[in-house]
């Protein structure tokens, strides 16, 4: 289809600033400029500058629109994605993405008087707690779809938003009542606390929700059959699957090489096959320092093989993290880099047989892909929901935290890692990551999903 057609589209998308948004969104804007569409891609100039090029084929109907993050003090130079901010510095960089809300209007202005010839937009989409860029698409006259790229499960065990600030806490804390009480408690926090940028999350999603005609989510329903029609029910408007956006397979998206990649690859070529665990937490997963070390201790502890991609906590060094004589004791079974690992070149290694992961929707999706069992240590957001969903489907195991403060130890990170990766409970483990791994690998499911999205996108347009 010929990206001037009258039947092609033109869709804006803004992901929020963080790299488990900004790259489905990626994958979501190639898959719509393989339909013929013309997608406007908006983020700051060093996010877009990092994400991988958009594919040759594609590239004429994708325009990365950069707006620069305005300065905020207490902000460090060139905090542009969420992996950049120290986790206490989170508030100052929303605040710092709430200062993009004039620019983008100006962008949309630009847009949808065509001044050079274009498309007007068709269509927004705007990430959960984008409420400014909902509400400059309404007042242009521009509908707008809300993005969620978390399970449609997760999403709809919240429960239906509510509008005051107690209803709020109160809707948080019954929904985790299943988490443990440090989960819950963070997770008040986090979402229904108001701070440096104004609203709280909450507040700024449901406000999203609100000026939107639809919910577009991370998710299928052959995933998940049951959540889509509860979503709709408690949101009151469609839900609609966007499919799980998995990467594309490893080695052509022209993955960056380099020194530190080559000889991590080349280690894991020197390992049996499913023998590795691959240990990853993200790149903004805010554990403390003697937290990692019991990590540590307890990946020497479980006598399994392992490759670690350590990301240090802001003001700590390696050494300080890494047990004294942890090298020579793990020996060749084991190795640490704190440099950036591809991940999805990594997951798809022979080598690598589970993955303790943080659970972020993301890296789930990515390790399912491969059919990995997972051990899982969740930090924040949404990633303990995740993580007890996925134990629910017995894909892997939880390691054990403590119920107050979230804490845990070598002897439970041993164990967990043991029963993901040893033995007959390992072996269940492994089957199931299998059989989930026939969904999230089917590509064709997750394009029908990409169809059905675009065609509610064109009947919305004409109602």
């Amino acid at each position: 289809m010929d990206g001037a057609d009258d039947s092609a589209m033109h869709i804006v998308i803004f992901p929020w600033l963080a790299f488990g948004h900004l790259l489905p969104c990626l994958e979501l804007a190639e898959r719509l400029a393989a339909r013929g569409h013309r997608v406007s891609f908006i983020s700051t100039p060093r996010n877009l500058a990092r994400l991988p090029p958009v594919r040759p084929t594609l590239a004429r109907l994708v325009d990365l629109v950069a707006l620069p993050l305005p300065r905020v003090d207490g902000l460090p130079d060139g905090a542009e994605a969420t992996s950049d901010v120290p986790y206490d510095k989170f508030e100052l960089h929303r605040k710092a993405f709430d200062g993009l809300a004039a620019p983008f209007a100006a962008f949309l202005d630009a847009a949808c008087a065509a001044v050079d010839g274009g498309r007007r937009p068709d269509w927004v989409v705007a990430d959960f707690i984008h409420h400014w860029v909902a509400s400059a698409a309404q007042e242009r006259n521009v509908p707008c779809a809300m993005l969620v790229l978390c399970a449609a499960g997760v999403t709809a065990s919240a429960g239906q938003p509510g509008d005051s600030h107690a209803e709020q806490r109160q809707a948080i804390c019954e929904s985790m009542s299943a988490a443990p009480a440090f989960e819950a408690q963070q997770a008040a926090e986090l979402f229904a606390a108001e701070g440096a940028s104004g609203p709280s999350i909450i507040s700024s999603f449901v406000q999203t929700l609100t000026r939107s005609r639809f919910v577009a989510v991370r998710s299928c329903p052959e995933l998940e059959p049951d959540a889509f029609p509860l979503l709709s029910r408690l949101y009151g408007k469609p839900a609609v699957p966007l499919g799980l956006l998995p990467p594309q397979p490893a080695g052509t998206r022209g993955v960056s090489r380099n020194t530190e990649n080559d000889a991590t690859m080349r280690w894991l070529d020197a390992q049996p096959a499913k023998s590795v665990l691959y240990v990853a937490l993200g790149t903004e997963a805010p554990l403390r320092a003697e937290l990692l070390r019991e990590l540590a201790h307890g990946l020497e502890l479980a006598g399994t093989r392992f490759l670690w991609a350590l990301r240090p906590p802001a003001g700590a060094e390696e050494d300080s993290i890494i047990p004294v004589g942890f090298a020579d004791r793990t020996g060749e079974r084991g190795l640490v880099t704190t440099r950036w690992v591809p991940q999805v070149s990594v997951l798809a290694h022979g080598a690598v047989g589970a993955f303790l992961t943080h659970c972020g929707w993301g890296s789930v999706v990515e390790g399912l892909q491969f059919g990995h069992p997972l051990v899982m240590l969740p930090i924040f957001g949404d990633q303990g929901p995740n993580a007890r969903l996925m134990e629910g489907r017995q894909v892997g195991a939880l390691v054990p935290r403590n119920e107050k403060d979230g804490s845990f130890d070598r002897a439970g990170v041993a164990g967990a890692v043991r029963a993901v990766a040893v033995g007959e409970e390992g072996r269940a483990f492994a089957t199931n990551a299998r059989k989930l791994q026939e969904v999230v690998a089917d590509r064709a499911c997750h394009e029908r999903c990409i169809d059905g999205f675009i065609q509610h996108l064109r009947s919305c347009c004409n109602e």
